[in-house]
This record gives structure tokens, sequence and C-alpha cells, in this order.
């Protein structure tokens, strides 16, 4: 045997070790998720009222650290084919282990059957699938039957890890939910509402951090301008909110009308701001009817009548600053890109001002989400004042800001090296410099957004097919 079988058998063997402890885990998350005694829960509450004890403290950080930070860095590694994809991907599996353990031995306060402590054993079996699949992936089997299933399962892999952050997100949610009692009774429908809205607003604003800085080339070759897909959504999410907001057949309560107006407004204005996202040749055009209706919302939530004052001003706040998500993305269409899809031919080339319309509306979302009935009494109760709650607020907004984009360079910098960069006065023949072949550049795009999360190759291909590698071998 020789040394390079006898790694790879020993590196088999270890992975063989950890699949074996992940099949434990999920045999028993499905046993009773605690065994923990639920005499001390009042009757008609969630939870008991013992403090969160240290052990429970440590899980919520752990698992934070795990879902929340350590795979979606080695997500994005893996998009790169990046050699730490698949360490940091182990990394973060073992710290999740600790963590789904550390969750059932805790004491202190103790929980009603909750939706965490169930949707805990279906992200654990994601997990564990993807562990499977990726480990498959590894052994590099591509001979006989495995040559037409490799395919399958490296698009397994992909949507299964394309998964894994938005289904971590909704667990944490859930978390924060269940360790505090709430959205239950009279006040899920408006639990539901603040935290799909307000994340719905972080994941626009994402989506809006991602195609500014990586995805230029992409939308380019879709042939549609930006606010051609915001439209689309628009008009479908207020075609939603018109038909929901209110139970039809039922007396107007509370706030139906203005939500039911808002939904209204937003497929009408949504359906206008796809008809403008065309040239009559049929090529992309920018409009501002996306920033439009974020700051016709922001206006309109701003006025929201609250029963507490806490709850009215963080209203105001909130819609104050999605208003000015709304208006400064107008102004980037309109002043700042004078309605081209980017300020220079260089993807890579941002204005500074294009940062205030995402991280505006991640903020929103934030400030929407911590906005709920029964938050505002808690921190009412406290003697929270919406100054500080709101800083703190802001303050997670930041955060995550600064994760995303971390994330994104991550990505840039596999994608595009600065070796790589291009002169501008080059000549170009069809659509190559000098009329040749792609740049290994345009090739690393090209692989990177199969999305394979395949960095889970052999060194040897790894070595072959990586960016840096085919830098230099040009």
């Amino acid at each position: 045997m020789t040394a390079s079988a006898l790694w790879k058998f020993s590196a088999g063997l270890h992975r063989t070790m950890s699949l074996a402890g992940l099949i434990c885990i999920y045999l028993a998350g499905r046993t009773e998720a605690h065994e923990h005694h639920e005499e001390n829960i009042p009757e008609g509450e969630a939870v008991s009222a013992q403090p969160i004890d240290s052990i429970l403290w440590v899980h919520i950080i752990i698992q934070i650290v795990a879902f929340g930070m350590i795979f979606p860095a080695g997500m994005v590694l893996g998009i790169v084919r990046s050699r730490w994809h698949v360490p940091v991907q182990v990394l973060g599996t073992v710290v999740a282990i600790v963590g789904y353990f550390l969750g059932h031995a805790h004491g202190g306060r103790q929980f009603a059957p909750n939706i965490h402590a169930a949707f805990a054993s279906s992200l654990m079996l994601m997990l564990f699938l993807q562990v499977i699949l990726g480990i498959y992936l590894k052994l590099h089997l591509t001979k006989g039957i495995h040559c037409r299933i490799r395919r399958h399962v490296v698009t397994g892999h992909g949507v299964v890890g394309k998964i894994m952050p938005i289904a971590s997100w909704v667990q944490m949610l859930f978390g924060g939910i269940t360790a505090l009692g709430f959205c239950r009774g009279d006040h899920l429908g408006q639990c539901l509402a603040h935290f799909i809205m307000g994340s719905a607003f972080i994941g626009y604003g994402i989506l809006l951090t991602i195609l500014l800085l990586v995805g230029q080339v992409w939308l380019k070759r879709t042939g549609r301008s930006q606010e051609f897909f915001d439209s689309l959504v628009i008009a479908a999410w207020g075609c939603v909110n018109t038909f929901t907001e209110h139970r039809w057949g039922t007396a107007w309560v509370k706030n139906d009308l203005q939500h039911t107006s808002m939904g209204i407004v937003w497929w009408c204005a949504g359906l206008l701001g796809v008809w403008l996202s065309r040239k009559r040749d049929g090529g992309p055009k920018r409009n501002l009817i996306p920033g439009i209706v974020i700051l016709l919302t922001g206006w309109g939530m701003s006025g929201h009548p609250q029963t507490l004052p806490l709850s009215t001003m963080v209203h105001k706040v909130f819609g104050y600053s999605l208003m000015a998500a709304g208006a400064t993305r107008i102004i980037e269409i309109a002043f700042v890109l004078r309605d081209k899809s980017s300020i220079s031919r260089n993807p890579e080339e941002t204005n500074s001002f294009q940062y205030l319309p995402p991280f505006l509306l991640y903020a929103s979302g934030f400030l929407f989400m911590g906005a709920t009935e029964e938050q505002m009494a808690l921190m009412s109760s406290a003697n929270v004042t919406h100054v500080a709650y709101v800083l703190i607020l802001y303050s997670l907004a930041f955060l995550l800001f600064l994760f995303v984009n971390v994330l994104l360079h991550i990505y840039a910098v596999y994608t595009w090296p600065a070796t790589s960069k291009k002169d501008p006065e080059t000549p170009r023949a069809n659509g190559h410099v000098n009329g040749h072949m792609r740049t290994p550049s345009e090739r690393q795009v090209k692989d990177a957004e199969q999305f394979e999360l395949a960095g889970l190759m052999s060194d040897g291909d790894e070595e072959m097919d990586s960016p840096r590698t085919e830098m230099k071998r040009t």
C-alpha cells in the first residue's frame, strides 16, 4: 500500500467514524427531545420562571458560531473550490454536534414542547445528509454506476448547501422565540408578520449586496435589469399581502386596512416596474419603482398605530430607515449610476454611496423583527428606552453587513485574483481580448458559478482545477 493510499484509507476511516457519530446523534434526536421535567412551567405558559443557565448560554453561542458563521464561510470556500472547504466544514460539524448535546443537557429554564426543538431534528438531518454527500464526493468515485450517480450527488450537495443557511437562520429565530416563550396563542399571527417581513428585508439587502459586489456578470448575462427581478418579487408579494392581511368576510380590525392597501400598492407598482424595466428593443432598462415602493412602505410603517410609546418610537425609526433605504436607492440609480448597471466596466469598482441602500435594508429588517408586541412589552417593563434598543438593533445590522461583505470578499479574491486585472485599453475582438479564448478569470467565474460545493475533490484535482493553478498554467 503506497503512502498516498494509506493516507486516503486513514482519512476515509476517520470520516467513517465521524459519520457513525452523526448517525447516533440523529437516532438520539428521534427520541424524546428533552427529559426535563415540565412541572415547573406554570399553566398556560411556555417557559418556567428560572433563568437561562450557563450550559444553555454556551449552547446558544456555539450554535450561532457553527450555523451562523462557520458553515456559511465553508459554503463560500466550497463554491470557489478552496482546499479549506472540507476542514472548515468538519470544524463546523464538530462544533454543531457539541452544541446539539448541550441543548439537551441544560438545567435552569425549562420549556414546553416547541418549534425550536422540533425543527432541530430536521436541521441535523440536513447536516447528516450533507456530510454523507460530501464524503461520497471526496472519495472521488467515477467508474461504473458512480459515473452516472456523481452528477446527481453534486447537484444534491449544492441544493442542500444553499438551503442550509436559510434553514439555520430560521432555526436561530425559533431559538430566540422559544427562549422567551413568545409567539403563542393570539400573538402568533403578529409574530409571523414581523419575522417573515423582517427576514425578507434582510434577505433583499443581502441580494443587493451580492449583486453590487460580485453579481454584475450574472446580471448582464440574464439580459434583464435588476429592477425587473425586484419588481416581479414586489408584485408577487403584494398579491399575497392583499388577500392574507385580512380575514375576508369578517369585520376590519386594527391595521387590516392599512396592511391590505399596502399590498395593493405593491402589486400595482410591481407591475409598472416590470413594464418599465425593458427598452423598446427589449434591452434592460433601469427604473425607480422598487425604490419608490420601499419609500412608501417606510412612510406607511412610520405612522403605524401602536399601543405602547416604545413600540410607536421603534416603528417610527423602522419606517424612517426604510424610507432612507428607498430614497438612497433612487439616488443611487438616478444620480450615482445615471441609469447604468455599474459605475464602470470593472465589476470590482463600487461607489461608497452604493453600500447605503443594502445596509439600511439590513437595519430595517432587524428593527421590524424586534418590534413585536411581546418584545415591546418586555422592553417597556425593563425600562429600556427606544434609543438604546434601536442602537442595539443597528449594531446587529452592522455585524451582519460586515459578515456578508467578508464572505463576498473571500469569493471575489478567489474568483478575480488581483493579478488577472486586464488593461481597459486592451483591444477586443469577438468579445475576447485580441480575439483569443477566455481569460483565466472568466473561466474562474464560470467554474465558481456552478456551485458544486465540490471543493470535495482530491488534492490532485484541486491542483488541476483551482483558479490559482489556472493562472500559473496560463
